[in-house]
């Protein structure tokens, strides 16, 4: 860390952006270039991995380093980049097909292993880029150009996915609130292992609306549960619903109803490792329960980068040979001499 201080100017590309007008990509980004420039990290510490997508064409647009790859292989590509250079702070950019789709097993995989970087998943349930097919995230019954009758699957639950490969950081936002999305973006940079960032973001050509029910301003407050680390889940217009434990199940109460005190309502845990509570948040949905955002999970484990240069430092202080070049010069070699204009004895063993 450092005491750069930094604007959100000084992570603009001069590159012109060519999302659509209205495009929640918009939103994202300015997002994503506040936290990064609250970080105290220099503008060279950054790199911006991407695969194929709307979404993808991040790199382009950030005044920083980055890499367009090829399709579902971004988080390959960026694990790569963090295990070369740990000191890196690195991002993938990523839509809901390119990470779940053909990118799925690396997703999880990354994810499983926990390197220090960071991944948002832009979630709009359609392939825009690619001129509205169904995604890997929408819905059951979803009519769309491939799914003319509608789909017949059911869709991936980012966080699902997220919880299932022994995930430590899951966060979720939604494209309008640059602060809600700037805090948990910050959340991510400070986690230590892979952070998993869903941000609900709207198609407005191929997908218009898709996430209206939550956004509507009149019904947010209780269609949104804004999770604080520490805090009681409680929302609605008065603040004065909240979540807790019947049965084993969550239940949405309201306060002074049937006897229901403050006291009573679920306080937010981030840091437990046992995930059960977290994958009861991440399923929640419309009508019977809010939509929870913010940081779900941020739990401690064994971080891949870390472990493997502490690895590589421990073998090498046994081990006679410290590197590759070391590697290919050991044992039996061949040095040819004596060749000049066509003659000479040829090979000679060592």
């Amino acid at each position: 860390m450092t005491d750069l201080k930094y604007t959100i100017k000084d992570f603009k590309s001069e590159n012109e952006i060519r999302w659509c007008a209205g495009c929640g990509d918009f939103a994202i980004i300015n997002a994503v270039q506040r936290a990064m420039a609250g970080l105290g990290i220099p503008r060279e510490k950054f790199a911006v991995i991407s695969g194929i997508g709307c979404s993808s064409r991040f790199p382009y647009y950030m005044s920083t380093y980055g890499f367009h790859t090829i399709h579902g292989r971004a988080t390959a590509v960026a694990s790569g980049v963090k295990a070369a250079n740990p000191e890196l702070s690195v991002w993938v950019m990523t839509g809901d097909g390119d990470s779940m789709a053909i990118g799925g097993n690396h997703f999880i995989h990354l994810i499983r292993r926990n390197f220090d970087l960071n991944v948002v998943v832009f979630n709009n349930r359609i392939y825009g880029l690619t001129k509205g097919q169904y995604s890997p995230t929408s819905e059951r019954g979803f009519v769309s150009k491939t799914s003319p009758f509608g789909t017949v699957e059911d869709p991936f639950v980012p966080g699902q996915l997220v919880i299932g490969a022994r995930g430590t950081f899951f966060g979720r936002s939604i494209d309008g609130n640059l602060k809600l999305s700037q805090s948990v973006l910050e959340g991510a940079a400070a986690h230590k292992g892979t952070s998993v960032v869903e941000v609900l973001q709207n198609c407005v050509i191929f997908n218009n609306g898709i996430h209206a029910a939550i956004t509507d301003p009149n019904h947010r407050a209780d269609r949104q549960l804004i999770l604080e680390h520490g805090k009681p889940m409680l929302f609605g217009e008065e603040n004065d619903k909240g979540l807790i434990f019947d049965k084993g199940k969550l239940k949405v109460v309201k306060i002074g109803e049937n006897g229901v005190k403050e006291s009573d309502i679920l306080v937010h845990d981030a840091c437990e490792e046992d995930p059960t509570l977290h994958l009861a948040l991440i399923n929640m949905k419309l009508p019977d329960f809010p939509v929870a955002f913010g940081v779900i999970r941020s739990v401690s484990a064994p971080v891949y980068d870390v472990e493997m240069e502490a690895q590589i430092e421990q073998v090498q202080q046994t081990c006679k040979i410290k590197s590759v070049d070391q590697l290919l010069r050991s044992g039996n070699t061949w040095e040819v001499t004596g060749n000049e204009n066509g003659k000479g004895s040829g090979p000679k063993c060592q």
